[in-house]
């Protein structure tokens, strides 16, 4: 078995935050070395390194794991880190989790009173600030499994993120690609057939616009779609949008901009510990997506598990 290190393993994605993550991190690692706290850092080469990282830096002992980015970063080193765990037997609480928040979406450390502020973030990992988190692990069709730092959707959810990310691909950097994400899949929204199971039993069947998951509460850019989500609660939540007209999905729109998405009488809110969603026909198998990354296809089942994994958080979330 490998020593365990006392160092943080520091995942550098060096494309986040629209290219500008080494002006941000230059300084921050200067920052690190004044603070006294050890590290050792490597940057990510392409898709899906972070999870290649951390589930290496896990093998070789690291328990202390920072991914340099956003929200798709984190959502990589939760991957790597709770694979491996997975396969290895160990308990996740054995982790420590932070995110430098340097990328374009920064939704994940909302939840745990964190901003978008670098050496903020650096002054917590020295003060050793943390609290446990739900782990969410996701099976999708074909038995692929993928864990939820924060949020995950089907249908429009997952849609304009697939758009989103296609124009990063193709090195388009500016901050309007979500906007205009939106509003071609506001367009052209199909409706895909479905069954939502909560905790085995059926809550709804039928045509579906969008599923959002909650672990996390925070989406787009600080919206509360799942209001209700407390990442440290053993419970998940669901918002599911059925397929109505305009006249009445219009209304509820405010109910994104107020965090009272639960209180609409068309749209549903369910909360438990395991859901499952089961594509109705083969057309319906639709994407899905995990903080803001496609991940794979309907079906899937979403459970909490009974452990729990350590993340980096505000000292004032621990004030009782």
């Amino acid at each position: 078995m490998a020593r365990i290190r006392e160092e943080w393993y520091i995942i550098v994605n060096p494309h986040a935050g629209s290219g500008k993550t080494m002006s941000y991190w230059v300084p921050a690692e200067k920052k690190l070395q004044d603070l006294g706290v050890p590290y050792y850092t490597h940057y990510t080469t392409h898709k899906h390194h972070a999870t290649e990282l951390a589930a290496l830096a896990a093998r070789m002992g690291y328990r202390r794991i920072m991914a340099v980015g956003g929200d798709g970063s984190i959502h990589e080193v939760f991957d790597g880190v709770l694979g491996w765990c997975a396969d290895s037997g160990t308990d996740p609480s054995e982790f420590y989790l932070a995110v430098a928040p340097i990328g374009s979406g920064n939704d994940w450390i909302k939840s745990f009173g964190i901003k978008r502020d670098v050496e903020k973030v650096l002054d917590y990992v020295a003060q050793g600030s943390f609290m446990q988190e739900d782990v969410v692990k996701v099976t999708l069709a074909g038995e692929k499994v993928a864990y939820m730092a924060n949020i995950g959707g089907l249908g429009f959810d997952s849609h304009v993120c697939e758009r989103v990310n296609a124009q990063k691909e193709r090195g388009m950097r500016s901050s309007r690609i979500y906007m205009n994400s939106l509003i071609y899949n506001f367009a052209h929204a199909k409706a895909f057939n479905a069954t939502f199971y909560c905790d085995d039993v059926q809550v709804y069947t039928g045509p579906i616009l969008d599923i959002a998951f909650g672990n996390g509460s925070y989406c787009g850019g600080g919206m509360q779609q799942c209001n209700l989500a407390d990442p440290t609660d053993g419970i998940l939540d669901a918002v599911i949008v059925p397929k109505a007209p305009i006249s009445k999905l219009l209304p509820e729109v405010p109910r994104l901009l107020r965090s009272s998405l639960d209180k609409s009488k068309v749209i549903k809110y369910v909360r438990g510990k395991n859901f499952k969603v089961v594509p109705l026909d083969e057309a319906s198998a639709d994407i899905m997506e995990l903080d803001g990354e496609i991940v794979g296809n309907l079906p899937v089942e979403l459970q909490v598990l009974p452990q729990k994994i350590n993340v980096l958080c505000n000292p004032e979330k621990l004030t009782p």
